[in-house]
């Protein structure tokens, strides 16, 4: 497994200091955010998920702890949208140039607007997909939102 991939490259341009985990992935995992926390052995709160959805047509990438739920309606809100639905998992992958498992926030093709759970930034250190299945990176909350110039807002079911 390669730990260089188009997320590692951008966080490195961006001068964020990060470590680099890998886990063995589990494509038959209930939720693979879950599966990617009990695999590293941390608190499925710092392990968060990248999801990709849809508000109001235009795609927004979306930040969570990886034991919580997006509420579409507080998704809409937060990104000044009327309504959201979670994206097709074909379409979040041409999107983000990343396949379904190993989505990164960082690296995407092309550059779309991010919410970031508000919850997220009460860690010192999170864990992110680093753009590959059974890749993360652990990085400071405050540097993810820095590097997506992230909305930050109350987005949980």
């Amino acid at each position: 497994m390669s730990k260089v991939t188009p997320a590692t490259r951008a966080l490195e341009a961006a001068r964020v200091a990060f470590t680099v985990h890998t886990y063995d992935y589990d494509p038959d995992a209930e939720s693979i955010g879950l599966q990617a926390a009990a695999a590293l052995g941390e608190n499925p709160a710092r392990v968060l998920k990248t999801l990709m959805a849809l508000v109001d047509g235009k795609p927004v990438c979306v930040i969570v702890p990886s034991d919580q739920e997006v509420s579409m309606k507080k998704l809409a809100a937060a990104a000044s949208g009327k309504s959201a639905q979670m994206m097709k998992p074909p379409e979040a992958e041409r999107v983000t140039g990343f396949k379904v498992g190993g989505i990164s926030p960082f690296g995407q093709r092309k550059l779309v607007r991010t919410v970031i759970e508000q919850r997220a930034l009460l860690h010192d250190l999170v864990y992110l997909n680093g753009g590959q299945r059974g890749l993360q990176v652990r990085l400071k909350p405050g540097d993810v939102r820095d590097v997506l110039k992230a909305v930050v807002a109350d987005v949980l079911a």
